[in-house]
């Protein structure tokens, strides 16, 4: 049985890294959000590894993964959908004033 050498940390790191880039390109919100939580708690659980073969082992199906996580961000920019409410950022307005908004009903409602 010839012995296994782990991918460096370097290269590990790396991988994350893309993979975090990757999941942050998807249009979709919900998808984006899902894939950035989900290769943080992969990645997370992977750190205290210490047994190359295992390591090599999460390091080659991580790399597929990612190889599938970009063609699906690929696929999910190109039939995007309009944004949903959270992604729209809040409008604030300066309160408490005798000014705009009290004159529409109090922290720029209309009445």
């Amino acid at each position: 049985m010839s012995a296994v050498s782990a991918p460096s940390r370097h290269a590990v790191l790396s991988l994350y890294a893309n993979m975090l880039r990757t999941s942050r390109s998807f249009a979709s919100y919900n998808f984006r959000t899902y894939f950035v939580r989900n290769t943080r708690v992969k990645f997370r659980a992977a750190a205290t590894e210490t047994d190359p073969q295992r390591i090599q082992s999460f390091y080659d199906q991580m790399t597929n993964e990612l190889a599938v996580l970009k063609r699906s961000a690929v696929v999910n920019r190109l039939f995007e959908g309009p944004k949903l409410v959270v992604e729209k950022p809040r409008v604030t307005v300066g309160g408490g004033g005798a000014g705009m908004e009290a004159a529409t009903g109090g922290a720029g409602q209309p009445i």
